[in-house]
C-alpha cells in the first residue's frame, strides 16, 4: 500500500493527517475549515484516494497559519507515499469542466518543487474563505511533495465553481500521474532517478 501518515504539532496548528493513494475516494476531514473540508472531500473522491484529516489551529486569528500546515503534511503524506517512485506515469495533465468554470491541472512528479497558478477569480472570498490562501495552499503541497503544478482556471463566473473545479482537476491529475504503468521499468527518467 502506498500510504503515510504525518503529525505536525506547532504553537499555532495541530494536525494528524493520513494519506493512501491506491484508495477509495474515502475522506474524513475535522479540519475546522469547512470550506476547505469540501475542496480536500472532492480531490479526495475525484483522485480515489484515502484521505483523514484531524487540525487544530488558531483560526481565531485566521485560516492562514491551519490551510498552509495542511498543506504540508498532504504534501509530506504524498512523498512518502510515491515511495521509490518505480513504475508511475510521472507526468498528467486534466481539465475539467464545472457549470460555466474551466479548470487544469498538470503534473510533473519530478522532485524540483515548483507552483505556476494562474487564476483570476470574481470573489476574493467564497462564504469566510479568503481565494489568497489557495495560493499558499498549493505552493507548499508542491513543495513538500516535491512535485512540480500547473494550475490554471481559464475562464469562470462563479468563483466555487472555479476553484471546485481545479481541486477535481488536482484529484483527477494526481491519480493519474501516480498510477503505476506495467512498462515503465524503474523510474520514469532518463536520468535514472526522480
Amino acid at each position: 500500500m502506498r500510504q503515510a501518515a504525518i503529525e505536525r504539532k506547532t504553537n499555532e496548528t495541530d494536525i494528524k493527517l493520513a494519506f493512501a493513494i491506491d484508495g477509495e475516494g474515502k475522506s474524513e476531514l475535522k479540519t475546522d475549515v469547512p470550506f476547505l473540508d469540501h475542496m480536500l472531500d472532492l480531490f479526495t473522491k475525484h483522485g480515489q484516494f484515502d484521505l483523514t484529516v484531524q487540525a487544530k489551529g488558531d483560526i481565531e486569528i485566521d485560516y492562514h497559519h491551519t490551510v498552509e500546515d495542511i498543506a504540508i503534511c498532504l504534501g509530506q503524506a504524498l512523498r512518502e507515499a510515491l515511495g521509490d517512485k518505480k513504475g508511475i506515469k510521472r507526468y498528467s495533465s486534466v481539465f475539467v469542466p464545472m457549470d460555466e468554470a474551466l479548470g487544469q491541472v498538470a503534473i510533473d512528479i519530478s522532485n524540483r518543487p515548483h507552483l505556476e497558478y494562474r487564476a483570476e477569480y470574481p470573489s476574493n472570498v467564497v462564504g469566510n474563505f479568503p481565494m489568497e490562501l489557495f495560493h499558499e495552499f498549493f505552493w507548499k503541497l508542491a513543495l513538500e511533495a516535491r512535485i512540480t503544478l500547473h494550475i490554471i482556471v481559464h475562464y469562470g463566473q462563479n468563483t466555487h465553481h472555479m476553484i471546485e473545479a481545479v481541486f477535481k482537476a488536482l484529484g483527477r491529475a494526481l491519480d493519474e500521474a501516480t498510477t503505476i504503468d506495467p512498462r515503465v521499468k524503474g523510474v520514469p527518467s532518463t536520468k535514472g532517478m526522480l
